[in-house]
C-alpha cells in the first residue's frame, strides 16, 4: 500500500480571505525548565486542510461532530479537472465514480454542477482551492451542497497524486457544535 499525505501544513496553510491566520502560544517549555511541552492553538475551524459541515450554510444542518465516519472515509475518486466545472461535465463524472469525489487542480464548482452532485447523493467533495465555487458564487453552492447533507472538504493538497481511485481517511477534529474543523486527510492506494 502506498500513503498520500494531501493536508496543508496549517501554521503555513492558506487562509480564506478574511478568516483569522492560525496562531500558537508555547505556555509551558521543557527549554525553559518545565516540566513539558504544552501549546495554546487558536485558529478558526475552516484554516488550512478542513471539512465543512451542513450547519456551515444549513440553519438545521447537521454539526461536524455528528457526521459519521462512513461518510468521510471509504473509495474515493480523484478527478483531475482545471477550470469552471458545469453541470453537464459533473454528470459525467457521476456516472462513473462513486459516492466520494476529490477534484484535482483549480476548479470553481458552479451552482448547476452543484446540483448534479446533490441530486446524486455524492457524500463528500473535496477541492485545492480553499473554498468552492468562485468568490462570487460560494455561499451559493455551498447551500446547495450542504442542503444535500454532504461534506465538504477544502484546502487539499494533490499535486503529488494522480488521478484514481483511492481509499479515502479524511478525519476532521469532532468539535460538537462547530460548523466544521481543520483534518488530516490521507489517500491510501493498493501501489507498492
Amino acid at each position: 500500500m502506498k500513503f498520500y499525505d494531501v493536508t496543508q501544513e496549517v501554521f503555513s496553510s492558506c487562509v480564506y480571505p478574511g478568516d483569522p491566520s492560525p496562531e500558537c502560544e508555547r505556555i509551558q517549555d521543557l527549554g525553559k525548565g518545565d516540566d513539558c511541552n504544552l501549546t495554546y492553538l487558536k485558529m478558526c475551524t475552516h484554516n488550512g486542510t478542513h471539512m465543512d459541515a451542513p450547519c456551515h450554510f444549513i440553519k438545521e444542518g447537521r454539526d461536524i461532530g455528528e457526521i459519521a465516519p462512513e461518510q468521510f472515509m471509504g473509495s474515493c475518486h480523484v478527478l483531475a479537472f482545471e477550470g469552471v466545472l458545469d453541470g453537464q461535465t459533473a454528470r459525467r463524472f457521476m456516472s462513473k465514480h462513486g459516492k466520494k469525489l476529490l477534484f484535482k487542480g483549480n476548479t470553481e464548482i458552479t451552482e448547476e454542477a452543484a446540483s448534479v452532485f446533490a441530486d446524486a447523493r455524492l457524500e463528500l467533495l473535496g477541492v485545492e482551492g480553499q473554498t468552492v465555487g468562485t468568490m462570487q458564487s460560494t455561499q451559493k453552492v455551498h447551500k446547495i451542497l450542504l442542503a444535500a447533507d454532504m461534506v465538504i472538504v477544502e484546502g487539499l493538497v494533490l499535486n503529488g497524486v494522480e488521478p484514481g481511485e483511492y481509499f479515502l481517511c479524511a478525519m476532521p477534529l469532532k468539535l460538537a457544535g462547530s460548523d466544521g474543523a481543520p483534518c488530516r486527510v490521507v489517500l491510501i492506494s493498493e501501489e507498492l
